[in-house]
Order: structure tokens, then sequence, then C-alpha cells
């Protein structure tokens, strides 16, 4: 799973949400290990937006505080863990990138892998290209959102509809925060990873293109998020973006101590299939 040195350096507090200080290697081991080991496993990778949900309510962050692993999926995130804790992170940990990586040891290993989420034309567009990239892979099974809210029931039905697939690794594609609610209610019913990925349906399934590489460096994705999807996206970046600088801004001064809630275990009662 490469040659250089993995970093982990555990979790720092990003504005009261707990972000691992990891790179690609140590975050896809992690993963892989724990598809291995039948471990409940939840993770996520987090932008901007991700750790804003975790200010704006703390039931939320306390479930994203309980994650097995959160990695900085943007480079404005990367650069807080640098500023606030001296990380030295090189690079972010990007949800579509590392959803690749695991998918290539996955089809190494022999671990089948289910996708839950998005929808049915894009899960058609998504099927064919993740088995072009990666002939040896096995997908358990393929299952769209149904853009409800559950029934009472229905997450052990869900639970075992996966579980009887031979599925060791879920990859969940619901939106943020949809998908890491779900990710943390389903994780005590399964015993395997389960990764809210984000836009990676859409990127893997061609339906969206990556920005250039320069403006990844510099964390200027999020303008041309912006300007693919500016209906759907405006509040996300012209609100939370000023709001996420000031924030950090006011950790790094002292002048808010962002304390991290409690990792929680309380029951979600509804959430988004």
């Amino acid at each position: 799973m490469g040659s250089g040195i993995m970093i982990d350096l555990g979790k720092k507090n990003v504005l009261g949400v707990l972000v691992d200080a990891v790179d690609y290697e140590a975050a896809t081991a992690k993963i892989i290990e724990a598809a291995r080991e039948r471990k409940h496993y939840a993770v996520t990778a987090l932008a901007v937006h991700g750790v804003m949900t975790g200010v704006q309510d703390k039931a939320h962050n306390a479930r994203l505080n309980s994650f097995d692993l959160v990695t900085p999926d943007g480079q404005p995130v990367r650069g807080a863990m640098n500023l606030l804790d001296h990380a030295d992170l090189a690079d972010r940990v990007y949800g579509p990138e590392l959803t690749l990586r695991v998918l290539r040891e996955a089809a190494a290993e022999g671990l089948p892998v289910y996708l839950y989420g998005s929808t049915q034309p894009v899960l058609d567009k998504l099927v064919p290209a993740l088995e072009q990239m990666f002939p040896a892979l096995k997908l358990a099974g393929v299952e769209p959102s149904k853009f409800r809210s559950n029934e009472p029931g229905e997450d052990v039905e869900i639970a075992d509809r996966i579980k009887a697939s031979g599925a060791r690794i879920v990859l969940v594609g619901l939106g943020c925060p949809r998908q890491e609610i779900w990710t943390y209610a389903m994780r005590p019913l399964l015993d395997m990873p389960l990764l809210a990925v984000g836009a990676a349906f859409d990127y893997h399934a061609g339906l969206l293109k990556n920005p250039p590489a320069w403006m990844q460096k510099y964390a200027l994705e999020w303008l041309w998020r912006l300007g693919l999807e500016p209906k759907r996206l405006w509040k996300r970046y012209l609100l939370l973006n000023p709001a996420y600088v000031s924030r950090l801004a006011a950790q790094k001064a002292g002048l808010w101590k962002a304390t991290p809630p409690a990792p929680t275990t309380d029951k979600v009662q509804k959430f988004a299939v």
C-alpha cells in the first residue's frame, strides 16, 4: 500500500470538530484493516461545509466526534490543522481520491464493496466506470437513495441486505450531512467500514469534473464548484466560508476555546435513506 512513511498524528480540534491528521496511505490502510477484521468503522472526509455542520449543530458535532476516522477533505481544513496544531500535513485527504485508493486495495484483496446512495441514473454510470478502472473489483450490491426518512425498522432491513450481499466495505453517497448521519446511525449494525464519500459518486460517474490542479492546491475548489452549481451551493460557500475563517481566527487567537463535544452513542431516530 505504498512504501513511504504513513502520517497518522491522531485527532486534532478544528472548530470543535475532531479531524484526523492523516495522509492517504494511513487512511487507506486503516479502512482496509477494518474491512479485513470486520470492524464497525465509520469514516468521513470533511471540507469546510462538513466542519461547519458540526459548529452549527452540537448534537451533530458529537456524532462527528464519534467517527473512527475523519479526514481533512478540503485544503482549508488541512490548513487549519497545520495552523492550529502544527500538523505539517503536505496534502489533504480528498474523499473522491480516497475512494479510488480504497477501491484499488479492495479489488486487490477481493473485498466486496456495496454502493449506497445517489440516484439510479448516477449509479448506472458509476458502476461501469468503476469496473473499467478496477476490473477485479467485486461489487456486492448497488442501492440508490429513496430520498426520504427511514421508516420504523428500516435501518435493520438495510443492514440485513448489506450483510447478506457479502459486502466488506460500504460507500455512502448521500451528500453532507445526510451521509454522515446515515453512517453514524448504521455503524452499530454493520461490522465493516462505512465511508461517507460526498460527491465521489458524481465525480467517478463522469457527471462532475475536478477543478484544475492549481485551484485545488490554492484552496479554490469551492469557487470551481460554485461556478458549476451556483443555485445549490451559493449559501454554502458565500456564507459558510467567511464564518469558518472568522471562527478559525478566534480559535487561533484564543478568543474561542472551541471545546469539542464528547463523542456520543445516542441513537438517531430519523435519518435520510
